[in-house]
């Protein structure tokens, strides 16, 4: 039972801090810089929307204000079956470099932008929600990591707005600057694991159509990686987006978001064996095999690993209620587990106290998506699939 306990101890500190670490100090011997620079190639931009009325004009808008030469931007989006006013008001912007794509009936997502890319004449896919509202930069500083010929795919940076400051919101501000982090790591060694589906560019030319049931924003950097491309992460390209107030509101967008990663780590379970990225640059066979090895384990720490964090959580608070005659120390380790746990789950107690209580808001996030991620995989266990996309309401 010991030996369970500090296992499980183990694996959740190499999950959420040695993996971390080890990436960062790779990042220090092995450092792979983006060779970037200011180039205008030609972008299409994405946009699939769903009864989007609230905020599709916005998000256009805001789209045809991008510091873009406007000659070599269209946009494209794609109405999956609304049956609001979203197609009335796309129309309105037709004449501007906008294109109204119906898709009927509602097919989801993957299947919306597997319809347009065909259609599209950019020689860059850029992709973004229809909820998202992007610095006027940032295309320029995504398309400026293509001048590298081995990027292939680039997403940018996250910021989740919430003007009534609600400990979900808090949450997922907290959650995206760990994952921003580590994707800073990442590009440095070669490849991110995963990218913001929000704000994100692909060479055209490397977009491989997915099935109806897989989350683009997984399987896409997947298959480019699979191609001998990089994924990169790049800071500058800022996308602003509101965050979900409600926690069930939350708890169901990562329930459904972590299921069809689930899928999708099972589509592309071969990417976990063995790699395409070679080192390109060294006839070396020892950084060939480094090469060949680092991206499956990448793989493996930040998505599986993670993705079961909630076993090894399980495990450690069993093993440590066995051992709870063990010692002092055992005793102790199970008060803190139920403290932490008990803190987590008073959401009204800790908006309330917003000084010092309030700062512990990111163990209710915590354990909300480990909670998702548990439910999650039950339903994949039972072999459930979701095909509809639903869009993220802040």
């Amino acid at each position: 039972m010991r030996f369970l306990f500090f296992f499980s101890l183990f694996m959740l500190f190499y999950v959420y801090l040695g993996y971390p670490m080890l990436i960062s100090l790779i990042g220090l011997i092995r450092n792979k810089k983006v060779h970037k620079a200011p180039i205008q190639p030609f972008v299409t931009i994405l946009i699939a929307a769903h009864n989007e009325e609230r905020d599709i004009e916005k998000t256009i808008k805001n789209k045809l204000e991008l510091d873009y030469p406007k000659d070599k931007l269209e946009i494209f989006v794609i109405s999956d079956g609304s049956t609001d006013k979203t197609d009335e008001i796309v129309r309105k912007y037709e004449g501007q470099g906008v294109r109204l794509i119906r898709q009927e009936p509602r097919a989801g997502k993957t299947s919306a932008l597997n319809m347009a890319v065909p259609q599209a004449r950019g020689e860059i896919l850029a992709f973004s929600d229809a909820n998202s509202l992007w610095d006027i930069g940032a295309l320029r500083k995504l398309t400026q990591n293509f001048n590298d010929p081995s990027v292939g795919y680039v997403t940018g940076k996250m910021i989740y707005t919430n003007p009534d400051g609600s400990m979900v919101g808090d949450g997922c501000t907290a959650y995206m600057r760990y994952e921003n982090r580590l994707r800073d790591f990442e590009t440095k060694i070669g490849s991110i694991v995963g990218v913001d589906g929000g704000i994100d560019a692909i060479r055209k030319n490397l977009y491989q159509p997915m099935n109806p049931d897989q989350l683009p924003d997984f399987v896409m950097p997947l298959k480019v990686v699979q191609q001998g491309s990089r994924v990169v992460y790049e800071p500058e390209a800022v996308l602003k987006e509101a965050s979900l107030k409600d926690s069930k509101d939350e708890y169901r967008m990562r329930v459904r978001v972590s299921l069809r990663a689930l899928w999708a780590l099972w589509d592309m379970r071969h990417l976990l064996v063995s790699s395409p990225d070679a080192c390109n640059d060294s006839p070396s066979n020892l950084r060939l095999f480094l090469a060949s090895v680092l991206y499956p384990w990448q793989l493996w720490s930040h998505k599986v690993l993670r993705y079961n964090a909630f076993v090894f959580l399980i495990a450690v608070y069993l093993a440590n209620l066995a051992l709870w005659s063990a010692g002092g120390f055992y005793k102790g380790m199970f008060v803190v587990q139920n403290v932490a746990y008990l803190l987590a789950s008073f959401n009204p107690l800790l908006v309330r106290f917003r000084g010092a209580l309030g700062r512990l808001y990111f163990l209710n996030y915590f354990l909300l998506l480990n909670l998702a991620v548990a439910h999650a995989s039950i339903k994949f266990l039972m072999g459930r699939k979701q095909t509809m996309w639903t869009p993220r309401k802040g």
